[in-house]
């Protein structure tokens, strides 16, 4: 481009130059000033600019950034802004999806330390904590928040479906079907998600007691049977003399594939063993994840001295391993290990 510029500005004026009788210096000085500049500007291109545009954009640099290229990036930019809210906002949406709670639930504590009214951010506190816990329990600070976010954010359909499974862990029926049901008008009547909110309330209504009096009644849906496993249970002889009163009998089921929170649990006294136990989906820990949901469990039994359903050291557990959820015949048991 250079060249035809200076040959388009430069022939007219050597024939002007020759036709006028003027010396041979000016012509030269003209070839040099041909040569010359476009060199000149071809060296200071490459010495301060950048040669490798002259080739188009590289292959290299069309490339999308992967997942963990733009989870860095999204790191060190926290690392010189540690302020920004939707950042550690983004960050913990991310961490949630890619199935890191423990990290994800830091990531929101953060967005709460700089935002403490954030309601999103206390609701997806509360359910990454859950997540990180091998009984899937929300109570706790977790609880606390989530009661902050709704009331703060009465339409939060989130911070009313967690609300609710944490009232049903905790076996206050009543409350879960009560807070369900402020859930209810938000959702698109006839839809998946309103039919099985339908379903939940239901069940915790079937488990509280019945509806209580002047409860509007949303669906005509009733306490769904579902899935049942019939699971005796005894005591290997050789364990008995580690038999302590007090001592808690927690039998369950939990899916074959997939998360370790039980999809069914019941918690009996160890002094009933030899025992007999229908797990149902009525015993689900969580009205999202029950015995109908999958096709194969993992049943087991756990004597707990601690009383809690967390194996501890010492404890006395036994399993009949995978069993199909149809099964009709019964499961059998026998606690014959120490944990």
């Amino acid at each position: 481009m250079i060249a035809v510029a200076l040959a388009a500005l430069l022939l007219p004026l050597v024939r002007q130059g020759r036709r006028s009788g003027r010396s041979r210096g000016v012509f030269a000085l003209t070839l040099a000033i041909a040569f010359v500049v476009p060199l000149a500007a071809s060296g200071l291109y490459l010495l301060v600019g950048t040669p490798a545009a002259l080739n188009g954009v590289s292959a290299e640099a069309t490339q999308p950034l992967t997942m963990q290229q733009a989870l860095d990036e999204l790191h060190a930019h926290l690392a010189q802004q540690p302020d920004d809210v939707q950042g550690w906002m983004l960050l913990a949406q991310t961490l949630s999806v890619q199935h890191d709670p423990a990290a994800a639930r830091d990531a929101y504590d953060r967005v709460l330390k700089l935002d403490a009214n954030n309601a999103e951010a206390m609701v997806g506190w509360a359910e990454n904590d859950s997540m990180t816990r091998s009984d899937h329990m929300i109570e706790g600070r977790a609880l606390d928040l989530l009661k902050r976010a709704v009331l703060l954010h009465p339409d939060s359909q989130r911070g009313l479906w967690l609300l609710g499974i944490s009232d049903f862990q905790h076996g206050e029926y009543r409350d879960a079907a009560a807070t369900w049901r402020l859930l209810q008008p938000q959702l698109e009547p006839g839809s998946d998600v309103a039919r099985a909110v339908a379903e939940q309330i239901a069940v915790a209504d079937a488990r509280g007691g019945g509806a209580p009096a002047g409860a509007a009644s949303t669906t005509t849906v009733a306490a769904p049977q579902g899935a049942a496993l019939q699971v005796q249970v005894a005591l290997a002889p050789a364990l008995k003399d580690k038999l302590a009163a007090g001592d808690v009998l927690f039998v369950y089921a939990r899916a074959d594939k997939g998360p370790p929170m039980p999809l069914a649990v019941a918690r009996l006294d160890a002094g009933q063993l030899p025992a007999n136990v229908t797990l149902t989906d009525a015993m689900a820990m969580t009205p999202a994840m029950k015995l109908s949901s999958v096709t194969h469990v993992f049943v087991g039994a756990r004597i707990s001295h601690s009383g809690q359903p967390i194996a501890q050291s010492g404890d006395l557990e036994g399993d009949a391993g995978i069993v199909a959820v149809d099964s009709r015949t019964p499961v059998k048991i026998s606690i014959d290990k120490v944990h």
